[in-house]
């Protein structure tokens, strides 16, 4: 660049186009951003890449009009465009700003020859910005920049919330926090809060009698500026996340069983809330991922047997004793977590939800096998799809003579605006509680003991 050193507007633009691209060919936004590079820059590179993923699908068609042969331009390049529309579009630079960092994003991006071609069609499509866009917005799927296998789907199943369901996925996330209170009362630690200089409000639904309690931010902070983070008296954890210890109703030195644990949440706030101490197995297929609960229970000083296994192989780990409750935090879409994962969108396949509600059928039949009589089984999800959740459910039932449908709280007695479903309670992004969406159902065994 002629011997100047790169602009770091330019070189963070250039590294969110490196995340785009990687994002586009497979890799999750996690992933992408995990690079050395992407990771100097970081809170600029993040906030560039996860705009453009949340736009993209209504931003690509804008440039790819623009482009003689969209698919033979350079996929850092095309990354590139996009990311610069987004900015253009909804970012507060001046658009003839962005342009020249795009220009200079380009040569960083060892694309040297393209920058022209980069401010050709940056420059029309900020002169042509509104028709471009009135032309996109013209297809739904496009305006709200979601798949149209999803967008379908969601109408389908939710015709009265599904434009909420939508409009939620492409908001700023709230940045919630897990108050333990019985290690800092919550008007104490809400005047930490203020004299960090945050402001949040507590969240009075997701209370776990005497052990926790929601707080939202007013703005999203590293969670070093929180006051305690390191000694163990918040978490970051969205509010419908923090209804899974009061579902489950674990008693002290019951045998529990956290069956898809990471990344360690639910587990460590079934240990915070239950009144007394808990003998809690926490399993999960990847042990990449059972290092972060390794992590956060060491930072809460809490302490549970961790074991990497595939739950459906109970073999593998379970020493023959059942367990007297067991959470299934089932792998699934992920469509309700949207909002604060907008690579799902472009990374989630219609296929895919079938595929996942298979493997979630055998997950909870094989944790079901391993519950005692009389125990009690909390199915989670965090997808607003039904083929995933009361689907599941059902068909479970329906196969298996031992189990039925505890009691638990339905529809709005869970959460605000909360549906009640023919075996569990579904909560959608946004709306009053404002949480993400998440689906419960609650499962006993029949089996009486000997």
């Amino acid at each position: 660049m002629n011997g100047r050193s790169p602009n770091p507007g330019a070189q963070a633009l250039a590294e969110a186009a490196r995340a785009v691209a990687a994002v586009v060919r497979g890799r999750s936004a996690d992933e992408a951003l995990a690079t050395p590079e992407a990771s100097r820059g970081r809170p600029a590179v993040q906030a560039v890449t996860l705009g453009t993923l949340r736009w993209y699908l209504r931003l690509r068609p804008a440039v790819d009009s623009l482009l003689a042969s969209p698919r033979t331009v350079q996929r850092d390049v095309h990354a590139l465009l996009v990311a610069a529309a987004y900015q253009i579009e909804y970012s507060r630079d001046p658009a003839a700003l962005v342009v020249n960092l795009a220009v200079d994003a380009a040569r960083l991006l060892g694309q040297p020859r393209a920058a022209g071609l980069v401010n050709a069609v940056l420059r029309r499509l900020v002169r042509e910005r509104e028709a471009l866009f009135a032309r996109t917005d013209s297809d739904p799927a496009a305006r709200t920049a979601h798949p149209r296998w999803l967008v379908d789907a969601l109408a389908a199943a939710w015709p009265e919330q599904y434009e909420q369901i939508l409009q939620a996925n492409n908001a700023h996330p709230p940045m919630v926090l897990r108050l333990n209170i019985r290690r800092r009362p919550l008007a104490d630690y809400l005047g930490d809060l203020m004299a960090a200089g945050l402001a949040g409000q507590p969240v009075s639904w997701t209370a776990v009698q005497g052990a926790s309690v929601a707080i939202v931010l007013e703005r999203p902070v590293a969670v070093g500026a929180l006051p305690g983070f390191a000694e163990g008296w918040v978490s970051v954890q969205d509010g419908g996340a923090q209804l899974a210890p009061a579902l489950l109703q674990a008693r002290p030195h019951m045998r529990v069983l956290d069956a898809c644990a990471a990344p360690g949440t639910k587990t460590s706030h079934l240990l915070e809330s239950a009144p007394g101490p808990l003998e809690l197995t926490a399993v999960d297929i990847d042990g990449g991922r059972l290092g972060r609960v390794e992590e956060n229970l060491h930072r809460l000083g809490l302490a549970a047997r961790l074991v990497v296994a595939d739950v459906r192989d109970p073999g593998s780990f379970w020493d023959g004793r059942p367990y007297d409750r067991i959470l299934v935090d089932a792998p699934c879409s992920g469509t309700g977590v949207i909002r604060r994962h907008p690579d799902i969108k472009l990374l989630r396949r219609e296929a895919d939800v079938a595929s996942f509600a298979q493997t979630q059928l055998e997950i909870l039949r094989a944790a079901f096998r391993l519950l005692a009589p009389g125990g009690r089984l909390v199915y989670a999800t965090c997808s607003v799809l039904p083929p995933e959740n009361e689907g599941v459910v059902g068909r479970f039932l329906h196969e298996e003579p031992r189990a039925r449908v505890a009691a638990m709280p339905h529809g709005e007695d869970l959460a605000p605006a909360a549906v009640a479903a023919s075996s569990g309670t579904q909560l959608l992004c946004g709306g009053a509680a404002g949480s993400d969406g998440f689906y419960y159902a609650c499962l006993e065994n029949t089996t009486r003991g000997t």
